[in-house]
């Protein structure tokens, strides 16, 4: 079995486009523990409570016939993501994705760098559909720090990496094979199924670690190193 690991690579590319993004910054304001009646969706339930939450408004999750929650996801790493809480598989269906992935430790680095883009957190957790690709910590980890000191402290580039990792559409392992324009612009190819899975641009492809995991608006895929987008030219 595949364990989660730190033989992640990183690719480095050049000429990264541009992410405007301008609403308010934080992870904080998305992390909303209020327990107004209304329930907004970004408020995470105890770990008793997330297992009686359902997504049946959702047209893209299955339920089987006894109303569980249709299992979607694959890859021999799901097995590292907490069994029960906030950050594990059920308790990220009730939170819209950055939400979602702050309360799994898994991904805390990917959350701190989003952290760092003004306005990003809310314009994930604000999106309708998404899918996401998300590196998990040791791919963080493996950047070279002058090149992570640079991006932290050029929010601009970061953002651009970090939208490369997001597609503006919901889509299921079943589906997701193909080439999509990515939240900041360049393309993204999606081979393979759940039996092996890869992502990125050609010579820069990250492999899906675990796959098909539900949040209340996106669609995740674990993967194993950074994307780089491709080189713009003029």
């Amino acid at each position: 079995m595949k364990t989660l690991n730190r033989r992640s690579t990183v690719r480095r590319a050049s000429g990264i486009a541009a992410l405007a993004l301008t609403m308010s910054v934080g992870l904080a304001a998305c992390g909303d523990d209020s327990s107004d009646d209304s329930n907004d969706g970004t408020s995470s339930p105890s770990a008793d409570e997330s297992s009686d939450t359902g997504m049946s408004d959702d047209p893209s999750m299955g339920e089987s016939s006894d109303g569980a929650m249709e299992d979607t996801t694959f890859g021999e790493a799901c097995d590292q993501i907490p069994a029960s809480g906030a950050g594990s598989l059920d308790g990220m269906t009730v939170d819209p994705v950055a939400t979602a992935a702050s309360n799994n430790p898994l991904l805390t680095q990917l959350v701190g760098a989003v952290g760092l883009v003004p306005g990003l957190a809310d314009t994930l957790n604000s999106a309708e559909a998404l899918t996401v690709f998300a590196p998990y910590d040791p791919a963080f980890e493996a950047i070279d720090p002058a090149t992570m000191e640079s991006l932290t402290a050029d929010p601009e580039a970061l953002g651009a990496i970090l939208g490369y990792h997001v597609l503006p559409e919901r889509l299921e392992p079943d589906e997701i094979a193909g080439t999509y324009a990515s939240f900041a612009g360049p393309e993204v190819t999606v081979e393979g199924d759940s039996s092996g899975m890869t992502v990125g641009a050609e010579g820069t492809e990250a492999t899906v670690l675990c796959g098909g995991i539900q949040t209340a608006n996106a669609t995740v895929y674990v993967i194993d190193s950074v994307l780089m987008p491709p080189a713009t030219t003029e």
